[in-house]
């Protein structure tokens, strides 16, 4: 038999500091993300640079506002066409009785157009605007003139465009 010199208290102790010995040695973190921030805050807002630049302060260009239309319509379109798909799936009843649904509310001729006409620019304008940069893909119009001529035509055909589809 086997003579025990140590009494069981000091092995359980021995032995749980050999075997979670990086439990023990762990040195704390040296600052919390908060003690961070404020720190680096406190260095920018004391050195009197300026802030860097953000979106409120440029003037936006027509080709910037412009690509973003054009993201937000296609945004909107995908959107409005999975909603119509997901609705004509999950509603009872067929296009015809919703068609009858809104005539018979009697709305006047000019909120009817407005409609049509409000449906019928986002789709138009992402259409006219993707041919535009269908040409970009192919090296046509990249000069600053041409940039800005290409856009204005872009929103005069829209507006016609949806104005023709709205009549219809």
């Amino acid at each position: 038999m086997l003579a025990v010199t140590a009494s069981v208290p000091t092995l359980v102790l021995s032995f749980v500091s050999e075997t979670f010995w990086f439990y023990f040695s762990a040195i704390p973190m040296g600052t919390t993300a908060k003690e961070e921030m404020e720190r680096f805050w406190t260095k920018n807002l004391g050195s009197n640079r300026p802030l860097s630049p953000h979106l409120t302060i440029y003037r936006w260009p027509l080709t910037m506002i412009m690509s973003a239309s054009h993201r937000g319509t296609g945004i909107a379109l995908s959107t409005g066409f999975t909603l119509f798909g997901l609705s004509a799936l999950i509603l009872p009843g067929n296009f015809e009785s919703y068609l009858e649904l809104v005539k018979s509310l009697s709305l006047g001729p000019a909120l009817i157009y407005t409609a049509k006409f409000l449906l019928a620019f986002p789709l138009t304008y992402h259409a006219l605007n993707g041919i535009r940069h269908l040409s970009w893909d192919l090296g046509k119009g990249m000069k600053i003139p041409q940039l800005y001529q290409s856009g204005v035509v872009v929103l005069i055909l829209t507006v016609l465009s949806s104005a023709g589809l709205a009549a219809m």
